[in-house]
């Protein structure tokens, strides 16, 4: 399947609720009048894109209107995807090649953390890459068995401990064991933890020191897992992990799970952190690069 298909069949629902939703709008006239932008900024709340988001995009269309003189159908529908697209910003996932990378998962509970990292150790891992997964969320021991049969599934070494061991002496005996085997990709999952849970997040930050300090030359993604679904608390917790750890980029989990996937434009407006994966289904392939004119254009209905 191309990826533009891979797009708009996770977009499904969001599509749908969007293209249902304007053709309601704009099915008596063909053109909008003020009470239709007000409608429109509504659904445009409604699939999670976001007040702020929401606001700034109807302003534009308006603004168009207003020095354009054209308020058709097609014509605000362009100036939307324009206007959303100018809200994000994507960033490929790139190894530095002939040293040790680093990606480092956190979240809260549910977001996907380990099956992201599973999926990036099986794309990789095809790519022919030397990887390796470090199972730091000692808290559950599900998350521990979860990783290691994804290990054996892809052939991918999982360094471990026992459940309740200090997640930053799993990641300290991941980093020695990936320079020993000159692992080129070191993927760590750790433990799903509220964003209000200041020892929790100060555990984290522990986690990164231990990654500056033993792999000072590494190059290291600190990658937020963020489910859909959750809606507007996903820009609550983008927002406190940034400011304990400093993410440095995005994945946006279960955009098929439903009609919210503008939370993607959300986040990105509200935290100005660029989006590098987006989970459009349980496939292995389902966990695609964020491509942010790919995800306006199946995000969208046509004009």
């Amino acid at each position: 399947m191309a990826i533009f298909d891979k797009f708009k069949q996770g977009l499904s629902k969001t599509r749908d609720f969007f293209t249902n939703q304007m053709t309601r709008i704009a099915a008596e006239f063909g053109s909008y009048d003020e009470d239709m932008l007000d409608e429109l900024e509504m659904t445009l709340v409604a699939a999670d894109c976001g007040l702020p988001a929401a606001a700034e995009a109807i302003d534009s269309i308006r603004e168009h209107i207003r020095t354009s003189g054209d308020a058709s159908h097609a014509s605000v529908i362009s100036v939307l995807r324009e206007k959303l697209l100018s809200m994000l910003e994507d960033k490929k996932l790139m190894l530095a090649p002939g040293e040790l990378n680093i990606f480092l998962m956190v979240g809260v509970n549910g977001t996907g953390k380990t099956t992201t990292a599973a999926k990036l150790a099986h794309r990789y891992k095809s790519e022919g890459h030397r990887v390796m997964m470090a199972a730091a969320d000692t808290f559950r021991a599900a998350a521990i068995e979860q990783l290691k049969e994804w290990g054996e599934r892809t052939d991918t070494p999982v360094i471990s401990h026992e459940i309740g061991s200090d997640p930053a002496a799993v990641v300290f005996d991941a980093i020695q064991s990936a320079k020993a085997r000159k692992t080129e990709l070191l993927i760590v999952d750790t433990a799903g933890r509220l964003h209000t849970k200041k020892n929790l997040m100060d555990e984290l930050a522990k986690i990164k020191r231990v990654i500056q300090r033993e792999a000072p030359d590494a190059k290291v993604e600190t990658l937020l897992v963020l489910d859909a679904t959750t809606g507007q608390n996903a820009v609550i917790q983008a927002r406190a992990f940034h400011e304990a750890i400093e993410v440095s980029g995005l994945v946006i989990s279960k955009l098929d799970g439903n009609a919210k996937g503008g939370v993607a434009v959300a986040v990105a407006k509200e935290t100005g952190l660029p989006l590098v994966l987006a989970g459009l289904g349980e496939q292995a392939d389902d966990l695609q690069d964020f491509d942010k004119k790919l995800f306006i254009e199946a995000l969208l209905p046509s004009a």
